[in-house]
Formats: structure tokens, sequence, C-alpha cells
């Protein structure tokens, strides 16, 4: 795969902000959102993006699960068949136009994710203008998450602290560790530690996973 050229993180995170705007008013367009909030504030929600408090890392998000943070709420935006073949533990499978109408939870902490992560910052845009402000997605979705979660690379230089925590968290979502550059990892290697919840996803359905990007 031919690498994409390198953009300034400014421009980064400006495209990241024209897209989730540009998507989330697409998801809703035509679908009302609760009357009692009035118009949606582009401007706050830009700031949010702006200074990155729209979304979780999947190192992040083991450790929520894992401590079983309080009100947490994981919803995984893509499709049913895609969900069934594999997911994060404790996801729930929601498709982006019941976002815009399912019950919610002031109270509770949604996170959202999708492959790459663009369909779960539309929802995240979707859950703000519905009036949750306690809403993040998953930043690399499940690119990440099987990246940094499930087979993540270990440093040789890395402190015994650093290996510890880094084998507990992979060892608790089934994965396992690897020593060594990411571009050293063969695709045998990523399918063997994944080990889904359903227990039934192919290998072939993990590399989908890998190959997709939304």
């Amino acid at each position: 795969m031919t690498p994409r050229a390198r953009r300034s993180p400014g421009i980064e995170r400006g495209l990241l902000i024209a897209a989730i705007v540009a998507g989330g008013l697409a998801v809703i367009a035509g679908v009302p959102v609760r009357p009692t909030r009035g118009t949606v504030d582009v401007q706050r929600l830009a700031e949010i993006v702006e200074h990155e408090e729209d979304h979780v890392t999947a190192v992040e998000l083991a450790k929520w699960i894992r401590d079983d943070h309080a009100g947490l709420r994981l919803l995984d935006v893509r499709p049913d068949s895609e969900f069934r073949e594999f997911h994060i533990p404790g996801a729930k499978n929601v498709a982006l136009t019941k976002l815009a109408r399912m019950p919610l939870d002031s109270t509770a902490t949604y996170v959202l994710y999708s492959e790459g992560g663009t369909h779960a910052a539309q929802g995240w845009f979707l859950l703000q203008a519905r009036g949750i402000e306690n809403v993040y997605f998953l930043r690399g979705g499940l690119y990440e998450w099987l990246e940094q979660v499930m087979n993540p690379r270990l440093d040789p230089n890395a402190t015994q602290a650093e290996r510890d925590s880094l084998l507990a968290r992979a060892r608790w979502f089934g994965g396992k560790v690897r020593v060594g550059p990411p571009s050293t990892l063969m695709p045998s290697v990523l399918d063997s530690a994944l080990t889904p919840p359903s227990g039934n996803a192919t290998r072939e359905s993990i590399r989908k996973i890998r190959r997709r990007a939304c």
C-alpha cells in the first residue's frame, strides 16, 4: 500500500472539523432533533474538535472498560453483519439513523466507534445536536483498537512497568503483544492474535476490518 502524504497537524484538524460538521449535517438532514434544543451551535462543536475533546484513544477506552467506568455506553455504528463478525466487548450495535431517535441517558458517557472513525464522528455530531454533551468517538476506530489493544507493539526499551501494563491490557481483551515495529507484522500474525467475543469470526472478517476505513 502506498503511504499517503503527511499533512501538518493543523491541516489534519481542519479537515476533521470540516468532515464532522459536513457529515453530521448530512446525517441529520431531514431528521428532527430534540425540539427543546433549538439550533445547533456549530461554532461550539468546532471548538470542541479543535481542542481534541471529541474523542478517546483505544488505550483510554480499554481502561474505561476494564475499570467498569460508571455509565459507559459503547455504541458500534457499523452494519449488523460486521458487528457480528467482530466488536469491542460490551458494545451495542446501533445504526446511525437510529441515533436520531433512540432514548438517551443524559447522565451516561457515550463512546461511538466505526472502522476508521468517520462514521462514528458523524454520530458524535448527531448526539451533540440532541443535547448529549458527554459523548466521544474512538479516534482511530477498530483500526486503532486492533493495533493498540489487541496486537500492540512492545518497545524493546520499554520499562518493566510499561511492559506489564501493555501485557495486562492485551491479555485482558484476548490479544497478544508483539515486539518490533508495526511494519514487520504480517497479516497472519494480527489475525491469529484476535479472539472475537462471539468466538465465530473468521480471519477474512478481520482482514476486512483492516482494509476498510469508514
